[in-house]
């Protein structure tokens, strides 16, 4: 009898570890797996030109905004992100389109019985889906994202057209180090031979770690100016992945010429001014600037992007947003202080390996919280958050199913009050799952 998706996606959760379910123990270094499912697959990974995307926090953003980029442009675009937040198959995307169920099951029909002998990580296991249904379906171009790190991350068996990098912070620390030099020293290890490398940000403590690497490797390597045109996406910190996503559209246009403009080197001078008027100097649909223009305007409508600053709802106004580490965090939680509102309800939720040392100071003290808990093993239980929050003096009950917390939340709002769900990943998918 033929295999069904489902029970494929049975067999994908529960054969194969997955790190953002259970944590570091899904964790495995090294490239022995992965090699051995590239020969499995006949190397599809040399078969793909590819954009590969590392950094602490942005890279999701970064890499939807280029795959955007690229279907304005006409190009069979593939898209490969993680964690999803409601299927699977988001995770794997051509022109915006998750992968088809009947492809996930060809996979396994063909590959299952070599699997079970390698016994990959679940990331493993999906980055060869990824790149195996992307080389079947001949894309003009693959948009990376790292799962964690870089150097020893299974996608990192690509040979790129482009790295990027967007921002370093502590995160993941007792996998990747313990301060942002040696983090930083992990994510260079996505830099290649001869290869552009696009920073993101500035840090004296990570900079030049890239500057020694680029220069050991030849990698021509470009430092992202500080964005302040009039280009404009959700939250404040999109500023930053936008500066870091207009700036590997310019490096791309200098070194492969992706569009024919005569006038795109002129429209470049104003891209990074303040208040520039975009592509003022032609409308050309195959300028960059223009394609720019109109990738930011078609975001959601090409790729299906979620879960970052997305308004789900007016009156009272709500917003979920995945930011789950103190640097995202920081950020968010200053953007919604600046919303006008009577009052702030957060629903929150977070994972073990988190410190709410590190992020409970970073949450306003005039607001409303519901903790609760994502339904998954490395869930951070509910009550654990409640006495944490309690202790600090904050105004919060414990709601301990994310729906139920986020009814809760709506129940006691008033229309002129704001709602914000968040704190990690799956607390956003399971509230996007039932909404």
């Amino acid at each position: 009898m033929p295999l069904q998706y489902p029970e494929i996606l049975r067999y994908i959760f529960n054969s194969f570890p997955m790190y953002h379910r259970i944590g570091s123990a899904a964790y495995k270094e090294g490239f022995e797996n992965i090699e051995h499912l590239a020969a499995m697959a006949g190397h599809p990974e040399k078969k793909l030109k590819a954009i590969h995307i590392a950094g602490t926090n942005g890279k999701g953003s970064v890499a939807h905004l280029l795959a955007s980029y690229f279907q304005e442009l006409g190009w069979k675009t593939g898209l490969f992100t993680s964690p999803h937040l409601i299927d699977f198959r988001e995770r794997i995307k051509i022109n915006g389109k998750m992968i088809p169920e009947e492809k996930v099951v060809a996979f396994f029909e063909k590959y299952q019985p070599k699997i079970a002998i390698i016994e990959p990580s679940f990331f493993e296991m999906t980055t060869i889906l990824a790149f195996d249904y992307f080389a079947q379906e001949n894309v003009d171009i693959a948009i990376i994202e790292v799962g964690l790190g870089g150097r020893l991350d299974a996608t990192n068996i690509l040979s790129p057209i482009l790295s990027v990098i967007t921002n370093i912070s502590l995160e993941h620390t007792k996998l990747l180090g313990n301060s942002l030099a040696v983090i930083a020293r992990e994510k260079a290890g996505i830099i290649k031979e001869d290869t552009p490398v696009v920073i993101g940000e500035y840090h004296p403590e990570t900079y030049p770690v890239f500057e020694q690497i680029a220069a050991q490797k030849n990698a021509p390597l470009y430092l992202v100016e500080e964005y302040s045109g009039n280009l404009q996406l959700g939250g404040y910190y999109q500023q930053k992945n936008l500066g870091t996503f207009l700036k590997s559209i310019l490096v791309l246009e200098n070194l492969f010429l992706t569009t024919k403009c005569t006038k795109k080197a002129q429209c470049a001078q104003r891209l990074f001014t303040s208040n520039s008027n975009l592509c003022v100097l032609c409308e050309n649909p195959l300028c960059p600037l223009w394609l720019i223009k109109k990738s930011i305007q078609n975001l959601y409508s090409n790729t299906g992007f979620m879960g970052r600053w997305q308004v789900v709802s007016e009156k009272p106004l709500t917003i979920c947003d995945v930011a789950h580490n103190p640097a995202g965090i920081e950020l968010v939680m200053k953007q919604l202080q600046t919303i006008p509102h009577n009052h702030l309800h957060i629903v929150i939720g977070f994972v073990n390996d988190k410190d709410l040392d590190d992020i409970i100071p970073l949450l306003p003290k005039n607001a409303t919280y519901y903790a609760c808990q994502p339904q998954i093993e490395r869930a951070l239980p509910a009550e654990e958050l409640f006495n944490k929050l309690k202790s600090a003096n904050f105004n919060v009950l414990i709601v301990p199913i994310v729906l139920e917390a986020y009814t809760q939340a709506k129940s006691n709002a008033q229309e002129n009050d704001v709602i914000f769900i968040g704190g990690s990943f799956f607390v956003v998918g399971e509230f996007l799952q039932c909404t």
